[in-house]
């Protein structure tokens, strides 16, 4: 089903008003890591509710534990009708090195059809498309065929706290068929993307204690057993030669790839020497028997992202150190249990750590892993209005990372997620320069003016 072109007229029509309109939004400091710009995320939290109260919804800021949460939603609902709700973020990640940057981040800077600034493609471009859209169905006397509200918070790039604390206290109010999230990538402007899959996590820190204080390694190398050495030796065991992890039943409950995922995971453009190269490695490595797109998104991982022992400094130092540490995360894919995988992670270390050093473990925040079934009648509908928006066939993904409150969602409200993004792989999220692509953002706004009767019909 089709959007009536009266909304898709008045989307180009409007464009370059919904421009100037992310232009402002970018320029708004919203650094949810950082206390200094606690004002900052009122007054972003503020921009929001009066731009969608502008589009014709009605709005509101909503106190939390941290930083507000914006709830927006659609006037005059009708309880015949399924309901569907937005979710995104409006905090960003913190800009630095600013010395890297090529313009000041939160001075939005446009060449050609391409916009540089922090957080205008994680997330807020992404979400305020979704605004625009229904801001255009609204305008034009359109009766939307679905509910349509906006849960938009401000601490997603630091863990979502308070919206774990917020969802359960608020469920009724929440309560929707589905969610749709445009938080995600697609591999490019003629490939738009549903991501049906998620990984989850599981953290980590292993530290190991030896001698009582750090001893010279002429005097008491050989009689003493080096903390360092031993922690390496455990972790380099806990991975084989074919690239799997040898913790016992770390696989017993991996859902394997089906034979229509890795056909539709192959349509997937991948250049293998391409991306060889844009890592800087002499080589790729992964699991036996799967790509490299397989093994990054749909096979579960076990990663050292840092490890400590001993002397630091300039120059060298003779020493056994006293301990050593390492930080490590577990990427779990569907049916893997995060809390199983760490006790089963827990007693393998625990057997094999020798008498020598005592073992201390702490377990982080993990995350659950997610997957909608792509074979769905919501997954297609989505694929459908994003094929309308892009002219383009939407083509089938999963993604390696991790979205924690996606599972949340799941939890409390018993509803599936449809990762419908419009980044590309090059805008750099998280990093300076960050981009977004305004032939994106035309899509987006088109697939989601699509999106709202194809939803309604497959509900």
């Amino acid at each position: 089903m089709k959007a009536p072109e009266a909304v898709l007229k008045y989307l180009a029509d409007n464009e370059e008003r919904f421009i100037e309109e992310l232009f402002s939004y970018a320029r708004i400091p919203s650094i949810s890591a950082q206390s200094v710009h606690t004002g900052d995320m009122r007054d972003c939290a503020k921009w929001l509710v009066a731009r969608c109260k502008k589009a014709g919804l009605q709005a509101e800021i909503r106190k939390t534990s941290g930083h507000p949460v914006v709830l927006a939603w659609t006037p005059r609902q009708d309880p015949k009708k399924p309901t569907f709700l937005i979710y995104g973020h409006y905090d960003v990640q913190p800009p630095e090195p600013l010395d890297l940057w090529t313009s000041p981040p939160f001075e939005p800077r446009r060449i050609g059809r391409r916009v540089y600034a922090r957080g205008i493609s994680d997330n807020k471009g992404q979400h305020l498309a979704h605004i625009n859209a229904i801001e255009a169905w609204l305008k034009t006397g359109n009766e939307l065929p679905c509910n349509v509200n906006f849960l938009i918070e401000g601490e997603e790039e630091i863990g979502s706290k308070a919206l774990y604390g917020f969802l359960p206290k608020h469920v009724r109010e929440l309560a929707c068929r589905a969610l749709v999230v445009s938080d995600t990538e697609i591999p490019g402007l003629k490939h738009p993307a549903l991501c049906y899959s998620l990984r989850g996590m599981a953290p980590m820190e292993i530290r190991l204690e030896g001698p009582a204080r750090d001893l010279h390694s002429g005097l008491f190398g050989g009689a003493v057993d080096n903390p360092a050495m031993v922690l390496c030796q455990m972790l380099g065991a806990l991975r084989d030669e074919r690239g799997q992890v040898t913790i016992p039943g770390f696989y017993d409950d991996v859902a394997e790839l089906s034979h229509y995922e890795r056909q539709q995971m192959a349509k997937v453009p991948f250049h293998e020497e391409k991306f060889r190269r844009s890592v800087g490695v002499r080589t790729l490595f992964g699991e036996t028997g799967y790509t490299p797109d397989e093994q990054r998104a749909a096979r579960p991982t076990f990663e050292i992202n840092g490890l400590t022992s001993g002397y630091q400094g300039e120059g060298g130092k003779t020493i056994i150190p006293s301990w050593a540490s390492a930080k490590i995360t577990l990427r779990l894919v569907p049916n893997q249990d995060p809390k199983k995988i760490l006790a089963l992670l827990r007693k393998h270390l625990k057997a094999v750590c020798p008498p020598t050093v005592r073992l201390q473990l702490t377990e982080g925040q993990g995350g659950e892993p997610y997957m909608l079934d792509p074979t769905g009648a919501l997954a297609q509908a989505g694929r459908r209005a994003a094929k309308r928006g892009f002219g383009r066939e939407c083509l089938l993904v999963r993604s390696g990372g991790s979205i924690p409150i996606i599972a949340a969602f799941k939890k409390y409200l018993k509803a599936d997620s449809l990762m419908l993004g419009f980044a590309l792989p090059d805008d750099n999220a998280h990093s300076p320069n960050e981009k977004f692509s305004l032939d994106a953002y035309r899509a987006g706004m088109k697939m989601s003016a699509h999106l709202w009767p194809e939803l309604a019909a497959a509900a």
